[in-house]
């Protein structure tokens, strides 16, 4: 019987093995897919995450890897709105990291398998989880083969359609939002350099971040779904709203996407515990939503290894309460972020825009302003 069975070789279910790993526990980690994806997919880290990521020594390689985002500027019809200052916050990490999910995710599996090169378990498809008197079964398929493992923890980090939480019978609240967005990637010939930008156009906003590989991302925001986006049409979209001209041909990743937010009541479920995307789904606008789940990993890995290591059954119930409300605000906290910037990026008529934009531009000038907006921003 393993110490705690993992579901989910995402970002945050290997985060947290190598965290209990680290602690000297028997950890397994289930995965349904076979070999990982080579999308870009989530890119921003920040700071409070990057020094988490750095006590299973993630964070060197990482940064290594990346591009450092230490400043932001905001543009509305060809001139400058505001500036951000994001080195601010941070002694230790004085900037947001920009770096491909699929790097993220290979740097953390590679932690956990030098920890132990057989905790990962990929081709494992979890069906349910049973509670046998103490032990956690978990019963699903690999290879056509029925498969077993038991664990006296199971932490449950399968995603927005995680099985384990549907095997719960938890419905998260679901909010929807009118926002839509198409995301590329492109050879970056812009000036904007290792600058975040955004465009407050009146058809609605831009977000522009640089990656390595001398990559950058481009979302824009539109008012319907987009069924069949094509690097075309995205760069059309980006040079009529922005005047950059991005080359279609360069494209190496895109994407449309609507928004929702999904929150769990409960996170703690007797000796199971919902992490990450199963707790709570973010926006991707704001990039907060990988952040959070590492976050929600460094505060629960302790509490399971005090309660393995005094042989508890479970961790003591105030133990558990703080770490769920904790979690939850900070959860709460991130979606409502998250609203605010998609609002910010809304369709308004010109002269609305330019007030609103004239107010943002004097706003940011004073230091308290500044100081909020950025701290909000690096999820300080």
């Amino acid at each position: 019987m393993f110490d705690v069975v993992v579901v989910g070789a995402g970002p945050v279910g290997l985060y947290i093995a190598a965290l209990l790993l680290q602690l000297g526990h028997r950890v397994a980690v289930l995965e349904r897919h076979v070999t990982t994806s080579r999308q870009s997919r989530a890119i921003g880290i920040h700071p409070p995450a990057l020094a988490a990521l750095d006590a299973v020594g993630a964070a060197h390689t990482l940064v290594s890897s990346g591009i450092r985002i230490t400043h932001g500027a905001a543009y509305s019809g060809g001139r400058k709105v505001a500036d951000m200052d994001f080195a601010r916050p941070s002694a230790e990490y004085p900037f947001i990291l920009s770096v491909p999910q699929y790097l993220t995710t290979r740097t953390l599996e590679s932690t956990v398998e030098a920890l132990d090169p057989a905790a990962l378990r990929r081709g494992v498809h979890v069906e349910e989880v049973v509670d046998d008197d103490g032990c956690l079964r978990l019963r699903g398929q690999q290879d056509g083969s029925a498969v077993e493992f038991s664990g006296r923890f199971v932490i449950a980090a399968d995603g927005v359609h995680s099985v384990v939480r549907g095997g719960l019978g938890l419905e998260p609240r679901l909010r929807t939002y009118p926002d839509y967005y198409v995301m590329g990637d492109f050879l970056d010939e812009t000036m904007y350099g290792n600058k975040a930008v955004l465009f407050l156009e009146p058809g609605g906003i831009v977000e522009s971040f640089p990656l390595p590989g001398g990559i950058r991302r481009w979302v824009v925001r539109l008012g319907v779904p987009c069924a069949e986006p094509t690097p075309h049409t995205l760069a059309a979209l980006i040079k009529k709203r922005t005047g950059s001209a991005v080359d279609s041909a360069s494209n190496t990743m895109i994407s449309a996407f609507g928004v929702t937010s999904r929150l769990v009541s409960r996170m703690v479920h007797g000796r199971i515990f919902l992490l990450g995307d199963a707790a709570h789904e973010i926006s991707p606008i704001g990039g907060q939503g990988m952040n959070l789940g590492w976050l929600d990993a460094a505060a629960l890995a302790p509490i399971i290894s005090d309660a393995l290591r005094t042989a508890a059954r479970s961790p003591a119930a105030k133990e558990l309460a703080d770490f769920e409300r904790d979690r939850q605000r900070a959860a709460k906290k991130a979606i409502w972020q998250a609203s605010l910037n998609m609002a910010l990026g809304r369709p308004l008529p010109p002269k609305l825009l330019s007030a609103r934009n004239a107010l943002i531009g004097r706003a940011i000038t004073f230091p308290l302003f500044s100081e909020l907006v950025v701290r909000r921003f690096t999820m300080h």
